[in-house]
């Protein structure tokens, strides 16, 4: 499975970005992708997650009301529009999936990476003050 992130960029606060996320096997077998990132010095956070098949998704609290994540089955991409960024949003950026997800679902389980097997290789966004 390969993931590809595209998208980021800078940005200035209150600014809005949209990643994508392309998905090489984009099937039943893969149908929960996951958003996560990594600022410098920082352990990596679970941004979203959303079951392709059925639209149902989960983001973490920070970004609940400013984030929507999407997927677009027939262009097997999946995006997060970002909006009213702040700086504290700065980092790269990584989509990901994997099998031990399925298991279990949508929900704050979703947003934690030692469920996923497959990543990408990350787009940055930064946000200046």
């Amino acid at each position: 499975v390969q993931l590809v992130e595209s998208g980021g960029g800078l940005v200035q606060t209150g600014g809005s970005l949209r990643l994508s996320c392309d998905i090489s096997a984009f099937d039943l077998d893969y149908p929960i992708i996951a958003w996560f990132r990594q600022a410098p010095g920082k352990e990596r956070e679970g941004v979203s997650c959303i079951n392709t098949g059925d639209g149902s998704a989960h983001y973490w609290n920070f970004v609940k009301g400013r984030f929507t994540i999407s997927s677009d089955n027939n262009r097997n991409t999946v995006y997060l529009q970002m909006n009213t960024l702040k700086p504290e949003d700065t980092a790269v950026y990584y989509c990901a999936t994997g099998r031990r997800v399925i298991v279990s679902g949508i929900g704050p389980m979703c947003i934690r990476d030692s469920e996923y097997d497959y990543w990408g290789r990350g787009t940055q966004v930064t946000v200046s003050s």
